[in-house]
């Protein structure tokens, strides 16, 4: 009885007793789940454009950060750090699209998941012998110190990062709803043989998304990097972006923000209120638990499309 008074009362009367800590937590969580979401957009890119769920983009994001510190340590400012680190990001979607996507177009999924898990080694191994595997320290100038807003203790760099993941995330958003090269590869995503039909350049489209991906996981790992240091962990980090898509929906881009806010400020919530009556380390699973019921419920996600197959 105890046990369950500690599991359901406490919590909850420990929040409302304490409104303004409780906003803070929401917030910081809600601040983190941006980058969440920045690295949910990677696998929904892929996905959308290739119909591959890309199991490397992690790896990607590991391997793109590394290559960014690494060129840092040897004396290149950070504008040309970023510029080289994103053009070998560029490479390696040539390099994918070459000798991975081209010969397996029309394969089954499972054949690209399998490559994808193929393409995690391959760049996690190259990688560490480029790069080596000790943990780099990265400081890219954002100060890491509380500020007060309102009252609210909230935490400058995840702050700033908020807003640069934020300003991103929009823009993709736009680039997938309101351009022509959204709309190829919208039409892409759909049927790869209809797409080449009417005139679409499936391998320029997929060269594309590969690199966007490839950006997009460079600025989740310099953020992640500062945060936590460049290490080899970061790409088990970048796998919390799972549960994001499974409560977004994969093949959503709105979904992967929604996803990524609910599963940040749901974790911190959890781990802050709810850690002290079960031991503690529910930031680690809580997002996966959340996936799992979700999985059970509405497998879709919330802005997934529903499938329907009729017999």
């Amino acid at each position: 009885m105890e046990f369950l008074q500690a599991i359901l009362v406490t919590p909850f009367v420990s929040m409302w007793e304490n409104p303004e800590f409780l906003l803070e937590v929401i917030i910081g969580g809600l601040l983190t789940g941006v980058m969440y979401s920045l690295v949910a957009l990677g696998f929904v890119l892929i996905y959308k454009a290739s119909g591959v769920f890309n199991f490397a983009q992690g790896t990607m994001v590991l391997f793109a950060a590394l290559t960014f510190v690494g060129l840092l340590e040897r004396g290149l400012p950070i504008w040309a750090s970023f510029l080289v680190a994103a053009l070998a990001m560029i490479a390696i979607a040539f390099l994918i699209e070459r000798f991975m996507l081209r010969p397996l177009v029309n394969q089954e999924p499972i054949i690209l998941f399998m490559a994808t898990i193929g393409l995690t080694y391959l760049l996690d191994g190259f990688g560490e012998i480029v790069w080596g595997g000790d943990v780099h320290p990265l400081d890219i100038g954002i100060p890491n110190d509380p500020l007060m807003i309102g009252g609210i203790l909230v935490n400058e760099f995840d702050l700033v990062a908020a807003l640069v993941c934020g300003v991103l995330v929009a823009g993709l958003a736009v680039l997938f709803q309101k351009t022509a090269i959204g709309r190829a590869l919208r039409a892409v995503a759909d049927d790869h043989q209809a797409a080449l039909s009417v005139g679409i350049p499936l391998k320029t489209i997929w060269v594309i998304v590969w690199s966007v991906a490839g950006i997009v996981g460079l600025v989740a790992g310099i953020l992640w990097g500062s945060n936590l240091g460049v290490q080899f962990s970061i790409s088990l980090v970048a796998l919390k972006a799972l549960p994001v898509l499974i409560l977004g929906g994969l093949t959503s881009v709105p979904g992967a923000i929604v996803g990524g806010l609910i599963v940040g400020s749901g974790e911190k919530v959890a781990e802050v209120f709810w850690a002290p009556a079960t031991g503690g380390a529910i930031e680690d699973w809580f997002a996966y638990a959340l996936a799992l019921i979700f999985l059970l419920f509405r497998p879709q996600g919330l802005f997934g499309e529903r499938i329907i197959e009729r017999v």
